[in-house]
């Protein structure tokens, strides 16, 4: 059986096809079974005012179709065409792994990988924005 496994901590909240879940007290483990499930953990969560970088604003986007705020099909074009200018700028192996995996997920409809892969270049572009700052 497969899926997606989320560990939460107590009191964590994630956001499942629209619905916000809060764990109880415990720490627990939640199996996804449902395909191309919409889900979204808020301590994830991107706050639009934060959005301010170009794989936030990605991201962002991403998070937005996992929250149902957000038409899919324009928001993959948007993806898509964000990613492309990533790939400009994140020329390393690993970046372009991440970028291309990003690719992969988002023309599968699956926005939670995509956004997964995206979050790993955050502390690339910390690192980059604080050197032209």
């Amino acid at each position: 059986m497969s899926g997606l496994v989320l560990k939460l901590g107590p009191g964590e909240r994630l956001l499942v096809n629209g619905a916000v879940i809060e764990n109880g007290d415990k720490r627990s483990r939640i199996s996804i079974l449902t395909p191309k499930a919409n889900i979204l953990r808020l301590r994830d969560a991107i706050h639009p005012d934060e959005a301010n970088t170009p794989v936030r604003r990605v991201c962002y986007i991403a998070q937005l179709v996992l929250s149902g705020d957000a038409e899919e099909s324009q928001a993959k074009r948007q993806i898509l065409s964000g990613i492309e200018q990533l790939s400009q700028v994140f020329c390393d192996h690993d970046s372009k792994q991440a970028l291309t995996k990003g690719t992969g997920a988002a023309l599968e409809g699956d926005y939670y990988k995509c956004l997964r892969h995206l979050r790993t270049l955050l502390p690339r572009e910390d690192r980059l924005m604080a050197q032209y700052s």
